[in-house]
């Protein structure tokens, strides 16, 4: 097994789990290496790939350092969570255990699955996408973030984008398997877009409670007021699980997605900064292998990986 761990996140309590993890690895005959170079991550994954002997690469930290880990190995590289970082919502939505001992024996257990993936120009996530309001607010925590990020962290970068984002028209396209290449049929407009691909946002918001990560699809989610107060109004109808029924609401599932707009945009990936508009999404069907609880697994309606 290869732990791969941020450097910011191992000290102190954070590396106590990591060393702990490691050691309940160690206890069920496995051979472990903690690595906290990315390209040491991916070079030895390779070379234990070739050799038939990895059994796993686990990324030590939030949703930010699994994506970074899924994008540097393959699609039938697998991969397991050790929890770390502030939100983990994948590590939610999959229900990986607190403790490195019960993480350990999911992985001892050995049950795979595939997840589907997206890839956002050209950069992979997990989770989703979110263009405007909610990408401002992850753009300004980034520029001004030092050391890790609590919740409160986010308090004033939200009044920051309170304050000065304007909510410009944002355009969506859309396209799937059946659509020839490259062409996409007219979507939607709104000023809120997400492009989700599990159903996981901040804060235990679920933006498209029916999105499913093994579809091979994409939920494309829109809402069509820009303010303040449209957007209170929003997060109260999310909050509630009515938001489906607004006639502001839009939501269609595609394998491919075009975002733009003729003003300067952001958007974010699983909660990290990814440029700005446009955006060009393509599902990736079954391109993460995740060790997962066969409890879950079963539950969830996967089928296990041999």
């Amino acid at each position: 097994m290869l732990i791969s761990v941020n450097p910011s996140a191992g000290r102190g309590l954070r590396g106590g789990l990591v060393d702990a993890l490691a050691e309940a690895l160690r206890d069920n005959w496995l051979n472990v290496e903690v690595l906290t170079s990315i390209q040491d991550v991916e070079e030895a994954a390779q070379e234990k790939s070739r050799q038939g002997r990895l059994r796993g690469v686990i990324a030590a930290g939030g949703d930010g350092t699994f994506r970074l880990v899924a994008g540097h190995t393959t699609a039938e590289m697998p991969l397991a969570i050790l929890p770390l970082g502030t939100e983990n919502l994948l590590s939610k939505y999959l229900e990986v255990p607190a403790e490195p001992a019960d993480i350990a024996a999911v992985i001892v257990a050995g049950c795979y699955i595939q997840l589907d993936a997206g890839e956002a120009n050209g950069k992979l996530f997990t989770l989703m996408a979110g263009c405007g309001f909610d990408a401002d607010v992850v753009r300004r925590l980034h520029s001004e973030r030092k050391g890790n990020i609590h919740h409160l962290s986010y308090a004033k970068p939200i009044l920051d984008s309170i304050r000065n984002y304007d909510y410009p028209l944002l355009r969506v396209n859309y396209g799937t398997g059946g659509d020839p290449p490259g062409v996409k049929r007219p979507g939607a407009e709104g000023k809120w877009v997400f492009v989700v691909n599990l159903p996981r946002y901040a804060g235990g918001l679920n933006i498209a409670p029916g999105a499913s990560g093994s579809d091979g699809l994409l939920d494309i989610c829109t809402f069509k007021e820009g303010s303040l107060w449209s957007g209170l109004l929003y997060l109260g109808e999310v909050m509630f699980g009515q938001h489906q029924l607004l006639e502001d609401f839009t939501q269609v599932q595609a394998s491919e997605v075009l975002v733009e707009s003729e003003s300067p945009v952001p958007f974010q990936l699983d909660g990290d900064p990814g440029g700005e508009l446009p955006l060009a999404v393509r599902s990736l069907p079954g391109r993460l292998r995740v060790i997962v609880s066969r409890e879950w697994a079963e539950r969830h309606g996967y089928v296990e990986e041999k």
